[in-house]
């Protein structure tokens, strides 16, 4: 099991690895090993979410997740398939943790005194100096 946060463990059967050739560093190596890993998980039917899970997921993770619903995570920093296979794991618990994430909802504000003072004095500093532009005939 993949421990994701405290109440999220996803079994490791459900994530599919794809290899293939990486253009990172390597040397002779790039061209013979496939040390590009993309890890593919299918989100609509991974059986270690809930429903709302996956909704969660979905609705912040949409630019990565394919038509099919495969969240897809891919890795070639590295020269060894290995580390390359441990660096997409890793990005993808951070990835879903964090869509998983309890956001706080935003109370909105006002702008303080001061500030709308500031800002009311700045526009009456910008009206005097395009006016002191004008032509005298302009005024009429």
């Amino acid at each position: 099991m993949l421990r994701v946060n405290d109440e999220v463990a996803i079994d490791e059967s459900e994530l599919d690895f794809e290899f293939a050739r990486s253009s990172g560093p390597g040397g002779q190596n790039v061209n013979k090993v496939e040390t590009k890993v993309t890890l593919r998980f299918d989100l609509a039917g991974a059986r270690s979410l809930t429903a709302d899970q996956k909704e969660q997921i979905a609705a912040r993770l949409a630019t990565r997740i394919t038509k099919e619903g495969v969240l897809r995570v891919t890795s070639q920093r590295h020269r060894s398939r290995e580390a390359n296979r441990h660096a997409a794991i890793a990005r993808f618990v951070e990835l879903v943790d964090d869509a998983l994430a309890v956001r706080a909802e935003r109370r909105p504000t006002r702008a303080g005194r001061a500030a709308e003072r500031r800002r009311v004095e700045h526009k009456r500093r910008r009206s005097q100096k395009k006016a002191l532009r004008r032509s005298p005939a302009a005024d009429d």
